[in-house]
């Protein structure tokens, strides 16, 4: 061999080696991503890898704090994805939360990793994706609770994508100096900047791990819920997904029936307050502060809330307006809540509601409107007043805001909406509690679906059926077909119609029987949006 020959012949045993490390990345657990190379770990299930922990922005600390997510930086040899990143920071909000974070370190400001879940062989399968975003009123959660875990979902077909977005003070706290700072005139939305930075990691890299950049559907419960709703109406999102899931909330309506957010000038107010109450007179003091400083002191002033704005960067409008000018996202959504998403135990009134209370209660919240109200809540016995009150406060709390959701992108989406109602009440043995109350009292309560979306029954300790696994499994096949198509339905699973408004449009019900039935209390529905519509032109 000349010395002449020998850098053509090195070039192509190069190219050789990569051809064959691209197709084989996924099988041999190792992935190349933009910022370097990932080892994974094979799941319980065969064929199934998993990557936990990834980092896909840089940390938000130090002078990073309260900016945009900037890019994560490159490292050299091989990245062991195999602990899930730490959770961002939090209170402890929420009984039911459990986390599976790093050991060493399992809550911090440095918290922007996402985890995947793929069943490819090589990277050139292009499976369909589905990208997570955790409930917890934007306050609590992380992609590590073992009822997101996305090993199932792989079983059947598609890449699983979770996300960690920050939280709380760290993830919308609003300020006139870090809006004059921030080169877009806007201040607040990190949260939801996070998730948009995982979208586009995902548009980026996922094509690495056997998934299609191309085929990305988002998805979320509670918060995450009303987080896909902001993605699809931001400018800044478009064309990183093609389809959404919402699984109880959206950012629509307007209190008492509604999750409106503040404009920029308003969340400035609370910010600024919050600064001042820790005598903080410009931006370099607040980023001085210590992480448990100020997360102890956003929780000792409940007032002060820090949630998504209307910032005109990320959301040039509320998100309810950006959707009736028919300029979101285009894509197929499916959304749905559950039977019973609030108690009137933890949620409406202390005072038990009976035939005599609940009209007193009424009374005392909508005056003028009570004896309306109480129309479409009747009372004629105690158990009606009971119902009367979980219906009430579901109503409020999640079930109208996911409904005007559901009817406004039929009126003004151009793709197909999908409908449900998730109504089984969990098993539950005699000792169990939820924030002190039975979960058998509570129903199909608020968030009790995720278990059975990702076929995830076994995370919790409940006396489960045999039909809470078919219903399981149903479930999670609808969601797995959505993400590859669009469409929910498919092979073995009962017809899914589409939502197609008029006065009793089909809802998918599941319970002991899973069928599609005409959508039930649309009156009460319709009486909160013509509420909605009265405060509106007040304002």
């Amino acid at each position: 061999m000349t010395r002449g020959k020998r850098p053509a012949q090195f070039a192509a045993l190069a190219g050789t080696l990569l051809t064959l490390f691209a197709n084989a990345a996924v099988a041999d657990d190792l992935v190349k991503t933009e910022s370097g190379i990932v080892k994974g770990v094979a799941a319980a299930s065969p064929g199934v890898r998993m990557f936990h922990g990834i980092p896909f922005a840089a940390p938000p600390i130090g002078e990073l704090r309260w900016k945009a997510p900037q890019p994560a930086k490159p490292w050299k040899g091989v990245f062991k994805a195999s602990e899930f990143g730490p959770r961002c920071m939090q209170a402890p909000v929420f009984s039911d939360m459990i986390f599976r974070d790093r050991a060493s370190q399992p809550m911090s400001e440095d918290c922007l990793y996402l985890n995947v879940w793929t069943p490819a062989k090589s990277a050139q399968e292009r499976l369909a994706v589905m990208v997570w975003f955790y409930g917890g009123g934007f306050q609590a959660g992380s992609s590590s609770e073992p009822r997101y875990d996305g090993e199932n979902f792989a079983k059947k077909g598609i890449l699983v994508v979770s996300v960690n977005y920050r939280l709380g003070v760290f993830g919308f706290f609003s300020h006139p100096l870090l809006t004059k700072e921030s080169g877009v005139n806007a201040s607040g939305n990190y949260g939801l900047m996070d998730q948009i930075a995982g979208l586009r990691w995902v548009k980026k890299n996922i094509a690495a791990f056997g998934g299609d950049p191309e085929k990305v559907t988002i998805a979320g419960e509670s918060a995450g819920s009303l987080s896909v709703s902001a993605l699809m109406a931001s400018l800044l999102a478009r064309g990183l997904f093609r389809g959404a899931i919402g699984e109880s909330g959206a950012f629509f309506g307007r209190p008492p029936a509604g999750n409106a957010m503040q404009v920029l000038s308003e969340t400035e107010k609370t910010g600024t307050k919050f600064a001042e109450s820790l005598g903080a007179k410009d931006c370099a003091a607040m980023r001085a502060k210590s992480a448990e400083e100020l997360l102890s002191a956003a929780q000792k002033d409940r007032s002060l809330q820090f949630w998504p704005n209307v910032d005109g960067y990320v959301l040039p409008k509320d998100v309810a307006t950006i959707f009736a000018e028919g300029q979101q996202s285009h894509v197929p959504l499916l959304a749905g809540w559950n039977a019973q998403e609030a108690s009137w135990a933890v949620v409406y009134a202390k005072e038990k509601p009976t035939t005599q209370t609940f009209p007193e209660q009424l009374r005392a919240r909508f005056n003028h409107r009570a004896a309306e109200i109480l129309k479409l809540y009747p009372a004629g016995s105690d158990e009606e007043a009971r119902k009367s009150a979980i219906d009430l406060a579901s109503d409020l709390f999640i079930v109208y805001t996911t409904w005007e959701w559901l009817e406004m992108q039929n009126k003004t989406g151009r793709a197909a909406v999908y409908a449900y109602v998730f109504d089984r009440t969990p098993p539950v043995t005699p000792d169990m509690k939820v924030n002190g109350v039975s979960p058998e009292e509570l129903g199909a309560r608020h968030a009790c679906e995720i278990e059975y979306v990702f076929g995830a029954l076994k995370s919790q300790p409940n006396p489960w059926e045999p039909v809470d696994f078919k219903i399981s499994d149903a479930m999670a096949s609808y969601w797995a077909n959505f993400t590859k198509t669009g469409d929910p339905n498919g092979p073995g699973l009962a017809k899914w119609p589409v939502y197609d408004g008029g006065q009793s449009p089909s809802m998918m019900h599941f319970a002991g029987e899973i069928q599609a039935m005409p959508q039930a209390h649309r009156e009460r529905y319709e009486y909160w949006s013509g509420a909605a519509a009265e405060k509106a032109t007040t304002h």
